[in-house]
């Protein structure tokens, strides 16, 4: 009796870790032409809810912490893509294409190849100014927008990091202090605070793997230091200047601002984005920092999958 229930304890083990590693959704992929080349995407899921187009942080990043979400493609398509120059979407070091409008022509190409006359916006990070600005241009078919440790502004991004930086150790400080006064952002002691610093405010947690992750999609560091610069708390590129705090308020849709407690998006300057929003809604992952897919995966999920369930229902 004993062994026959310690053979059915067994089997359940293997057939619930079985399934938890299989992929819950099935999947195509493609290509779209945009100007300078073709963007890659991968629709995640087959249901009949709206659509939930995401994009990715950077400027530079993949399509890749995504995949942690990708429980929400029981409910509707998922839409992942890498913009032009990273991931699978190749790569260039082509400036000319390195500006705020061409990354939302790209959205916007997808958009009609794939005949999307409504879906949801999903940003993290950079991605959420893409978002951002995607609805701002071509708002037409938007039902709302899910902004994950969203970035608006470089200089609010800054002041956080700043404030981010004093709780570091001296150490750590010290490095930062003299690689920004000497413009040597090379330096190992340079590199190390940058690590330290994302190992507390960016992925806090091991990240978990994911049956569709399988191909290696590498981020455009060229991309990310022409338009943004050599760590997370020093901008000296193209996006040096950006600032689209006050076009919050021309957000008419429903939106899902969401932040980790740790995030370098610190919760604080992110309820500020939310009180810019009429009606929208704030919620903090908890034990999260900057990848709060990462750290935080089922807490990131349900907070995404009961905001559009709402909106599906109105």
């Amino acid at each position: 009796m004993k062994l026959k229930y310690l053979f059915c304890l067994i089997l359940l083990t293997l057939v619930f870790y079985s399934c938890r590693n299989e992929p819950l959704a099935k999947h195509k992929e493609g290509y779209v032409t945009v100007e300078g080349g073709k963007i890659w995407y991968r629709i995640l899921g087959n249901g009949k809810k709206t659509p939930l187009v995401m994009m990715h942080g950077g400027p530079g990043g993949t399509h890749r912490s995504f995949y942690q979400l990708e429980p929400l493609a029981q409910d509707r398509p998922l839409i992942l893509f890498d913009q032009l120059g990273s991931g699978k979407s190749g790569f260039h070091k082509d400036t000319s294409l390195l500006k705020v409008e061409k990354f939302v022509a790209q959205v916007q190409a997808l958009r009609q190849a794939l005949d999307l006359k409504e879906v949801y916006l999903h940003g993290h990070s950079w991605g959420t100014a893409l978002a951002l600005e995607t609805y701002l241009a071509h708002p037409e078919g938007v039902k709302a927008i899910v902004l994950n440790s969203p970035y608006f502004s470089t200089a609010i991004w800054e002041a956080d990091a700043d404030t981010l930086i004093t709780y570091l150790p001296d150490s750590i400080q010290q490095a930062i202090e003299t690689g920004e006064r000497e413009g040597d952002f090379t330096s190992e002691g340079y590199k190390n605070a940058d690590r330290f610093f994302m190992k507390n405010y960016g992925v806090r947690k091991e990240k978990p793997s994911n049956p569709w992750d399988t191909v290696e999609a590498e981020s455009n560091t060229f991309i990310y230091n022409y338009m943004w610069g050599p760590s997370e708390f020093t901008a000296t590129g193209t996006l040096k200047n950006y600032d689209r705090f006050e076009n919050l308020k021309e957000i008419k849709v429903p939106t899902l601002f969401l932040t980790g407690e740790f995030d370098e998006a610190r919760p604080s300057t992110v309820r500020r984005f939310h009180n810019q929003v009429r009606g929208s809604e704030f919620v903090v992952i908890e034990g999260a920092g900057h990848g709060t897919m990462h750290d935080n995966r089922d807490q990131n999920i349900e907070a995404i999958r009961s905001f559009l369930n709402r909106i599906d229902d109105l």
